[in-house]
């Protein structure tokens, strides 16, 4: 027996937005990695909380977010000063329109 899901999309047509089903068959179908690195990261943090709890300390699990990049200085350029044409001279360039 052939097993067969069937997908309900969304689709925009006009000013509304309609249902399409389709029925795809079970092969055709790739399970979702979204929740991978959240599963990842709850593993680890119960490894971590359990292996303070055998030393007798408290830790925090939060994720700490990234802080600014280091500044760093620019060297070996030199400086190009750019001035503006008159519209003229790029109107002339056109053609002359």
């Amino acid at each position: 027996m052939i097993q067969l899901i069937m997908l309900e999309c969304r689709i925009q047509v006009g000013n509304r937005i309609i249902k399409k089903r389709i029925h795809v068959r079970v092969e055709h179908v790739m399970p979702s990695r979204c929740t991978e690195e959240f599963k990842l990261r709850v593993k680890k943090n119960d490894q971590l909380k359990a292996e303070a709890e055998a030393r007798g300390e408290v830790i925090s699990t939060k994720r700490q977010p990234l802080g600014p990049k280091p500044g760093f200085m620019v060297e070996g350029t030199t400086l190009e000063t750019v001035t503006p044409i008159p519209y003229d001279v790029v109107n002339d360039l056109k053609g002359g329109y």
